[in-house]
């Protein structure tokens, strides 16, 4: 099995790389190289060879049990505010706005219906 230059092109667009010409050449020999040396690798006989494990002796086991990396300082003492075990931040003036329109909004329709609370209608 060959490595072929539209492959190489391939691969380099999945990767989004831009090859020169000379590269896509040298790749696809390189690769094709590679793919040749496994080849050899494969038709290796290996009747007569047992399984070597990756080691002889058994890797050592233990709890899995870390306990929580100590801090040099509890996260109170890095927050500007700090209250019931949370950080306080100021609020955002943009919720304060979006509350602002829907008062005015609320405010609007009850004035344009007569019924409504301020209209004290018939």
């Amino acid at each position: 099995m060959a490595v072929t230059r539209e492959e190489v092109l391939h691969v380099a667009r999945l990767a989004r790389l831009r090859l020169l010409p000379e590269e896509v050449e040298r790749f696809t020999g390189q690769l094709n190289d590679i793919l040749e040396h496994f080849g050899e690798l494969a038709s290796a006989d290996l009747a007569g060879i047992a399984p070597e494990p990756a080691t002889s002796w058994p890797a050592p086991v233990r709890p899995d049990t870390a306990p929580p990396d100590p801090l040099a300082l509890p996260p109170s003492a890095l927050a500007p505010a700090w209250e019931a075990g949370f950080f306080t931040v100021p609020r955002l003036a943009a919720l304060d706005a979006a509350e602002q329109v829907e008062m005015f909004d609320a405010a609007r329709e009850g004035a344009a219906d007569p019924a409504g609370p301020a209209g004290g209608g018939a």
